[in-house]
């Protein structure tokens, strides 16, 4: 608490009447003035205007609702209250000017200190910090940014991150002491040199180690104060505002830890597909054909044509399978859905494979083996494991066979445990699943769930019909618990009449899918495939309330930036 600045009220001011609300007052400067805004303490009002006429001073207690005069006995203690409140507001300012004297001094002692490489010692051999534990007890030099930040009077404690991992970084004597140091701000990059050596035990680090430094270099400085990167990124901020400072929120651990597994898990896909002979093509993103419905499409004109951003690459793939086999793709898909859902995006990594000369039970099996190898072959990373344990302590790898489920029976579920429609009513046949009812349904089986053979109408054109139930489609949803469907796939219509009639039905022109329709003209077969979301089974594997934490620039309705 400073002393008042008296000098900055009027005469008017300190001529009263000043208020003191004991229940709803405040003890700021700026009180007292007005019955809405009275002081809070008596001690408080003569603290601030210790010349006032004590008859001036109103008092408001607890169950009144007026003021009066300020009693004797109260006058008497709010005046050696004011006299307190002056002592202790004397001994902060000399505090004050005694730690900015000190500040100043070491200040100006931190100039005069010249940080300088000893040229006697060995040349620093460059390194990340994901290979510290291996240059232990020789010199190194390792390049980062400032991650946390902790200054005492003779040490200095950094934590460096450079993107392959943590190192503490220990200054002592007149490098603790030195200017930049003790001005240093988090985020701003450096250069440290010095020996890494490992920590004795019961202390902990990053690694189990720390550097020694002995000489350093500042590359850039990043800005402390209001503009500190901890005020522009504070966890509990309102999203929109964490979005817009996207670039700076994926510096966090949790942040890196996400797109690191992200990175494991499209290497882990590859890995997978490539044991089950599948190979990667690369399908173009600007199109002049829909597949999942043309009121999704973003629209664009190519020199002068109409032409959309892909929603899937799937009829593509399907042109490769008489060339290449059994092929997958990882490519970016885009919906225009007004969705604000939290597993909706406008743009999206989309993991997609078509194959060929195969039964619906052979795609289902296909498909819960490629998820479940992935996931296993994921976790056998100790640092990525590390991290999904961190995120996820309670993920459990899918166990094989998957529960099949088909749509009838997902609605009978439904009917029993009282979840009804989207119209408030019990499910019926043709009725779509919606997100809420199908989620409540996944979290209580809390399994992974292929849900099949779901009807005509709400499915796409070129789903091929069940040979023992016209009504419905050789067609599959994989759902997880906590997300929900992350994996959409069908057999393929392979029947050119039947294809038609499926273009027939949703009112669609065949004929600019002339070089999709020759699939079915120039050796047709039985085929069939799926495309899952990235994004979607990240959120699974590390129980993220929103795909949106799942992609590095997240795209959707009503965002675009950065």
């Amino acid at each position: 608490m400073s002393a008042p600045s008296l000098q900055t009220l009027s005469l008017e001011d300190k001529k009263g009447p000043i208020y003191v609300d004991t229940v709803g007052g405040k003890d700021e400067e700026t009180s007292g003035l007005s019955p809405e805004s009275g002081f809070k303490t008596p001690a408080f009002a003569f603290f601030i205007f210790p010349e006032i006429d004590p008859a001036k001073v109103l008092v408001k207690k607890e169950g009144d609702d007026f003021y009066e005069p300020i009693t004797a006995s109260a006058l008497k203690k709010a005046k050696k209250g004011a006299e307190g409140l002056l002592k202790k507001s004397k001994t902060a300012e000399e505090k004050k000017a005694k730690k900015d004297a000190d500040d100043a001094k070491r200040m100006e002692e931190a100039k005069a200190i010249v940080v300088k490489e000893d040229p006697s010692l060995p040349v620093a051999k460059k390194i990340k910090i994901r290979d510290s534990a291996a240059n232990r007890q020789i010199r190194v030099k390792v390049q980062g940014w400032v991650h946390r930040l902790r200054l005492q009077k003779e040490l200095a404690f950094l934590v460096v991150r450079d993107g392959t991992g943590f190192l503490q970084c220990v200054l002592t004597g007149d490098l603790a002491k030195s200017y930049d140091i003790i001005n240093l701000t988090m985020e701003s990059t450096i250069t440290v040199y010095g020996v890494i050596n490992a920590l004795p035990e019961g202390k902990l680090a990053p690694g189990n180690h720390e550097l020694n430094v002995d000489y350093y270099e500042i590359v850039g400085r990043a800005p402390g104060g209001d503009d500190a990167i901890t005020n522009k990124v504070q966890e509990n901020a309102d999203p929109s505002l964490l979005l817009d400072n996207r670039h700076l929120v994926l510096r966090g651990e949790k942040m890196a830890g996400i797109f690191k597994v992200r990175a494991a898990l499209l290497r882990s896909f590859r890995r997978v597909y490539e044991e089950l002979g599948l190979i990667e093509v690369t399908p173009p993103c600007m199109v002049q054909t829909q597949v999942e419905g043309g009121s999704t499409l973003f629209s664009l004109k190519y020199y002068g044509e109409d032409a959309y951003l892909t929603q899937s690459s799937q009829l593509y793939l399907e042109t490769c399978l008489p060339a290449l086999g059994d092929v997958f793709c990882v490519q970016e898909s885009f919906r225009a859905e007004r969705s604000h859902t939290r597993r909706h995006l406008s743009e999206y990594t989309h993991v997609e494979a078509e194959l060929a000369f195969l039964t619906f039970d052979d795609l289902l099996s296909h498909i819960e083996t490629f998820i479940a190898k992935t996931v296993e072959y994921l976790l056998e990373d100790p640092e990525i494991a590390a991290i999904v344990k961190e995120l996820n302590p309670h993920f459990v790898p899918p166990k094989l066979p998957f529960k099949r489920m088909t749509y009838e029976s997902a609605l009978t579920w439904l009917n029993d445990h009282a979840i009804p429609n989207e119209d408030n009513e019990p499910f019926k046949f043709g009725d779509d699943i919606a997100e809420a009812a199908e989620r409540q349904m996944t979290d209580a089986i809390n399994e992974p769930i292929l849900l099949t053979r779901f009807p005509v109408e709400i499915k796409s054109f070129y789903m091929q019909k069940c040979a023992d139930d016209q009504r419905v489609t050789e067609s599959v949803d994989v759902l997880m618990p906590n997300v929900g469907e992350i994996v959409g796939g069908s057999m393929r219509i392979y029947d050119l009449e039947e294809l038609f009639k499926g273009f027939a039905r949703e009112g669609i022109d065949p004929k600019p899918y002339y070089w999709f329709n020759d699939q079915r003209i120039y050796g047709t077969c039985p085929h069939g495939g799926y495309g899952l979301g990235t994004e979607r089974i990240l959120a699974w594997l590390l129980d993220r309330f929103t795909v949106r934490e799942c992609s590095l620039y997240p795209r959707f309705t009503g965002r675009c930036k950065p």
